[in-house]
């Protein structure tokens, strides 16, 4: 472990008891900064928002890209009083709204149900509001951080309320799965580019991306069904809005529903496309034969 993991995580058990307009305060004025001086990723950001909004002008797409790099900072340090403040703190700025059934499903139910929670920068937010209410198993699955002292810290932060246990990427199915036929919920997140293995290509926003197939296949063999869930920074704290469940998914074609999975996100992304998470490399993953897009 690092001297900089430790006085970082430091910080954020530090800042945690902030107000939090002085929290995303702070938030605002790093973003700012990092959109300023952190350039191979802006132009990670400039370079999705060309590919996926063409019809909107430059500067518009400006506004967009400056908005995220706040979004990213403010979420990030948002982590602090999601994972040290009171259990009261957090359950007072997280609001869940949506559709009643499928609420209640999430907190009383028995049934295998699958959390589409696409890369919002409030998904961290969204997981704790949906599982620290429910008795429910959960499950999500992450990959591991080089640095073993975060990656404890961001385990135990997202397992911190609720009966949630933290799968890792390289685990396979398997227990994914069994917690699915066990009842369970899983709170998925599918929609980026894990490399050529695991993924095939279906459009978003009209260009071929290399997408997880995970959602179709998880929900199919786990016989379970499926939630979407879009997670929402506000200036009391987070919107978690559950929308009601897809109909006739998945079906048996993969690829089709993987289609069907990104244009939904796309009409999602829509509404709010500063709040998605451009900084990663959506489409560095090329079909044979096309050139590189970054």
């Amino acid at each position: 472990m690092s001297f900089g993991s430790r006085l970082g995580i430091g910080f954020m058990r530090t800042i945690a008891p902030l107000p939090l307009p002085l929290i995303r305060g702070f938030g605002a004025l790093l973003g700012r900064v990092l959109h300023t001086i952190a350039v191979p990723r802006r132009r990670v950001v400039d370079t999705n928002l060309a590919v996926c909004f063409p019809h909107k002008s430059e500067a518009e797409r400006r506004r967009i890209a400056r908005e995220t790099f706040v979004y990213v900072a403010q979420s990030w340090l948002d982590r602090s009083w999601l994972w040290h403040a009171p259990e009261k703190v957090v359950a007072g700025r997280l609001k869940v709204v949506g559709a009643a059934q499928e609420i209640d499903e999430i907190a009383n139910g028995d049934e295998p149900m699958i959390l589409f929670a696409p890369h919002f920068y409030g998904l961290d937010a969204a997981a704790t509001a949906l599982t620290m209410h429910t008795p429910r198993p959960s499950a999500t699955i992450y990959t591991t951080q080089r640095d073993p002292m975060v990656d404890e810290w961001i385990r135990e932060g997202r397992t911190r309320f609720g009966n949630v246990a933290a799968l890792n990427r390289v685990d396979g199915i398997k227990p994914v799965l069994g917690g699915l036929r066990k009842g369970g919920l899983l709170y998925l997140l599918p929609d980026m580019d894990f490399g050529r293995d695991q993924t095939i290509f279906v459009p978003f926003y009209g260009v071929q991306a290399a997408t997880v197939p995970s959602l179709s296949r998880f929900a199919r063999l786990g016989k379970a069904k499926v939630v979407p869930v879009v997670s929402k920074l506000t200036p009391e704290g987070y919107q978690i809005e559950v929308l009601p469940a897809w109909q006739n998914f998945p079906t048996d074609d993969v690829e089709a529903d993987t289609a069907l999975m990104n244009q939904r996100l796309q009409g999602y992304i829509d509404t709010m496309p500063s709040q998605y998470y451009w900084v990663h490399r959506r489409f560095k993953t090329r079909p044979e034969g096309e050139p590189p897009i970054y």
